[in-house]
């Protein structure tokens, strides 16, 4: 009779956020196979899991997955992680995943954190749908078709980037997509976790000011067809904001980040005055 494999979430940060299934299912399988055996074998002993640890990266992935596979088929249950998070999401595992399920062999999730899902969660912009994409290529004809290709998605993009390329990216995303509304998350569930809000724009001015360390969640606004909710019906809460002592361009601005709309198109259709159309947001 088969194993299971098991593919489980562990924390992204806190280590508070594991859950006690996933310990359970730590504790009992044969064998847990991780990125990184020094990472995972940290999670484990902090709380008592002694199961052996094999590794399981990009560079061993095909090898790997079918020495697991086998032991699979042979009755052991297996357990797959990732350093943090939810594996298969811009982590390795699909090989050993889909060449368990060809050869029969039964698959659970340990559902848990996924720094993707949190951010989306806490970002203020709307939640579905959403496009998640990963790591954009870091250079070459490639980052820039997957940059480009974001022109025309109108609901909201979820992404990874390293801290060397933050500030580059929020450019060029700047630049393609215009001022779109984005939330820049660091250090998910840390102790230094940290949060920027604002356009793309000022984000990458930010960026440049600003090094900045740890792993960043990219969350951004969907373009202009996003925009299902009539602006018209936004009519009163502009003039609440207007008569709160708020310029036309902030009023635009506070009423972009609360339905992930477009600042500017807010300000042309309400700011109907002639010293309002002279600043844009």
């Amino acid at each position: 009779m088969s194993g299971i494999l098991f593919v489980v979430s562990t924390p992204i940060g806190n280590l508070g956020d594991v859950s006690e299934r996933a310990l359970e299912v730590l504790r009992s399988v044969a064998v847990v196979a991780c990125e990184d055996t020094r990472v995972t074998g940290k999670l484990l002993q902090r709380f008592g899991v002694a199961t052996r640890v094999t590794s399981y990266h990009e560079h061993n992935e095909a090898r790997r997955a079918a020495q697991l596979v086998e032991r699979l088929r042979s009755g052991d249950d297996v357990a797959l992680v990732s350093d943090a998070g939810t594996p298969l999401v811009s982590d390795p595992g699909y090989r050993l995943v889909r060449s368990a399920r060809e050869n029969g062999v039964p698959i659970r999730a340990v559902p848990g954190p996924s720094a993707a899902i949190a951010a989306l969660a806490i970002s203020g912009l709307p939640p579905t749908p959403f496009t998640f994409l990963g790591f954009i290529p870091p250079r070459g004809q490639a980052r820039g078709r997957a940059i480009d290709s974001l022109r025309n998605v109108a609901h909201t993009i979820v992404l990874f980037e390293a801290p060397s390329r933050i500030g580059r990216l929020l450019s060029e995303l700047a630049t393609v997509l215009g001022d779109r509304q984005a939330v820049l998350l660091r250090e998910l569930t840390k102790l230094h976790e940290e949060h920027w809000w604002g356009s793309l724009g000022e984000l990458a001015l930010k960026a440049k000011r600003q090094s900045l360390k740890g792993e960043l969640t990219l969350v951004v606004s969907g373009g202009s067809s996003e925009q299902t909710i009539p602006l018209e019906t936004l009519a009163p809460r502009f003039a609440e904001l207007r008569h709160s002592g708020l310029t036309a361009r902030d009023a635009a601005r506070v009423l972009a980040r609360e339905h992930g709309l477009s600042a500017r198109a807010i300000y042309q259709a309400f700011a109907v005055s002639g010293s309002e159309q002279s600043e844009p947001p």
